[in-house]
């Protein structure tokens, strides 16, 4: 057993690492994608950090995706909702896609009694069809690309040719 200070209840512990910039969470690196397991109830400043590392880890990296794996939550309240749904959309801007995995019955519940919709964040009920997902969206945003950069070389060629 390790001399570790216990946490308080109310996440004073978590919080005070938060402010000294140290995330309770972890973010892992997994080929173009990061992983993130969320294992603890996250309070208002804790989801603000987490987004902000996310977002410097998909900077630093070039994360092509993120899954964010909230089994271990057993409620979301409409912040920590909102928060998950702008860090997508932030994501999304950086080039990054983000599926949430692992989302409790109960959660989805609350989400929709709240009336909170995770605008385009995708959902997959766990970290394997998860992976897959993200593995999907990066083939079809390829071969999009491929096909953009054709139809542009294709337009290239068609008006030299006058």
């Amino acid at each position: 057993m390790g001399l570790q200070e216990p946490e308080s209840k109310d996440g004073r512990r978590a919080e005070s690492l938060t402010m000294l910039g140290i995330s309770s969470i972890p973010i892992l690196k997994l080929r173009d994608f990061l992983i993130v397991s969320i294992q603890i109830d996250l309070h208002d400043r804790m989801a603000e950090q987490l987004q902000q590392d996310i977002l410097e880890q998909i900077s630093q990296t070039q994360a092509k995706g993120v899954l964010i794996d909230i089994s271990a939550l057993e409620m979301v309240d409409s912040f920590i909702g909102r928060i998950l749904a702008d860090t997508a959309r932030m994501a999304s801007t950086l080039d990054s896609e983000i599926v949430i995995v692992g989302m409790q019955p109960a959660v989805a519940i609350t989400l929709i009694e709240l009336g909170l919709s995770l605008g385009g964040v995708r959902t997959a009920l766990n970290l394997d069809e998860g992976y897959e997902l993200l593995q999907q969206t990066l083939k079809e945003k390829t071969s999009e690309g491929q096909t953009s950069e054709e139809g542009l070389a294709e337009e290239a060629d068609d008006s030299g040719s006058d």
